[in-house]
């Protein structure tokens, strides 16, 4: 399917030209009608399947043609750590070029400016507002933050921020919303603890199943079984010798990577480490001096595995293993981007045993690997001479709703 298939604003449609976006994933093209239609919806899609744009577009679209107050805060979209909340503030700038609301992102970090930004924000009303939970939770609770405006309510990787701990901060959040608003879930996986929070929060959800898929043939995986104190020197080994352009390392825990930053760095080679204890304008300038080519390996843990999207990517090392296979494919899916091949290494230490199992049991190696797909998102292409518009499922199309601009800017 298409977009222009699809009930989306002309702004929109035209942002996504300009963007070279032409064609939906199946993501988009099975959650954005039922969006639109005002649904509450549950959908079930890993990052890759180009998820931010299945609740981004909708979202601008829904408020051009419903009526709300320009001066409050309209839409709240939570994720689950910085680096995602920034690339969701990314991408609505792109996709919102043509279309007259303002956003603002509120997440963690000692910078006093971007703090000040995110006061004025909630205070004036900006139109979206895109949060880590805790960041929010206490905006809240130092000042008057009115959310009585607020019609959409969006968790972008639900089953992540469980895990990290933030059900209860989502809760006291949700608490202070209107009830007559429509909630969107968007989650990885479908636990349990995903279902009672859906039940608590939402009404009559709609649910999306799009099926976790394998990882892309094109990532060469293999697999070693080390014993622990075998890892350092076996990472060596696979980087000497090697052309180092981007290598992302993955370990369990912070104190790894610190460790194995140190080991690399003291063998002279160029690696960076990225865990929770930096200050976030060192995690930026990590990820851009990686994404520039100035870092030959990254050292980090799991929070760069969702939501940073560095497209040259050749060999990505599991130093440990992930505890669940939908991280795993999350791990190495940062290889193999964007039609490019990759390779996966994945160290297996014998307290790690079980869990590789659970992962090998997932990729089931004796299938010919015909379902695997590409994890990529939006697809380019030509645009099709006329557009389908048909309108808005709940609201006529208005006139002037924005002023048209030169060009977009382009995403970084």
């Amino acid at each position: 399917m298409y977009f222009d298939e699809l009930a989306l604003s002309d702004e929109v449609l035209d942002a996504l030209w300009d963007m070279h976006f032409d064609e939906c994933t199946p993501v988009q093209e099975k959650t954005i009608p039922v969006i639109l239609e005002g649904h509450d919806v549950i959908s079930c899609a890993q990052t890759g399947t180009g998820k931010t744009a299945a609740y981004i577009l909708p979202l601008l679209t829904n408020l051009a043609f419903d009526g709300h107050d320009p001066d409050k805060l309209n839409a709240i979209i939570m994720a689950p750590t910085r680096e995602l909340a920034q690339q969701i503030d990314q991408q609505m700038e792109g996709f919102g070029y043509y279309v007259p609301f303002s956003s603002v992102a509120i997440y963690g970090g000692k910078d006093n400016g971007a703090w000040g930004t995110q006061v004025t924000g909630l205070q004036k009303g900006a139109d979206i507002v895109i949060a880590t939970p805790g960041r929010l939770l206490s905006q809240m609770n130092i000042y008057d933050v009115d959310f009585s405006g607020i019609k959409y309510f969006i968790l972008d990787e639900a089953d992540r921020m469980l895990d990290m701990g933030f059900y209860d901060d989502i809760m006291t959040i949700v608490r202070k919303l209107p009830k007559d608003r429509q909630t969107i879930m968007f989650s990885a996986t479908m636990p349990d603890k995903i279902r009672r929070m859906a039940k608590a929060i939402m009404r009559n959800p709609q649910e999306v199943q799009i099926a976790v898929s394998r990882p892309p043939e094109s990532i060469h995986q293999q697999h070693l079984f080390l014993n622990e104190g075998e890892k350092p020197a076996k990472v060596a080994e696979l980087l000497a010798g090697r052309n180092l352009k981007k290598v992302i390392i993955f370990a369990g825990k912070k104190q790894k990577v610190k460790d194995l930053t140190r080991t690399l760095r003291s063998l002279h080679i160029d690696a960076r480490a990225m865990h929770s204890d930096l200050e976030q304008h060192e995690r930026d300038q990590v990820m851009l001096d990686f994404k520039n080519g100035k870092v030959e390996v990254l050292v980090a843990t799991d929070v760069v595995s969702r939501g940073i999207d560095v497209v040259d990517v050749p060999l990505v090392i599991n130093y440990d293993v992930p505890h669940a296979p939908e991280d795993y494919v999350h791990r190495i899916g940062r290889t193999a981007r964007a039609e490019n091949s990759g390779e996966a290494m994945t160290f297996v230490s014998p307290e790690d045993k079980h869990y590789w199992k659970r992962i090998e049991r997932f990729l089931d190696p004796t299938s010919d690997g015909s379902s695997t797909r590409s994890d990529k998102g939006c697809s380019g292409g030509s645009r099709r001479s006329s557009r389908n518009r048909g309108g808005h499922p709940r609201r006529s199309k208005g006139p002037n709703r924005g002023g048209r601009r030169s060009a977009p800017k382009p995403q970084s």
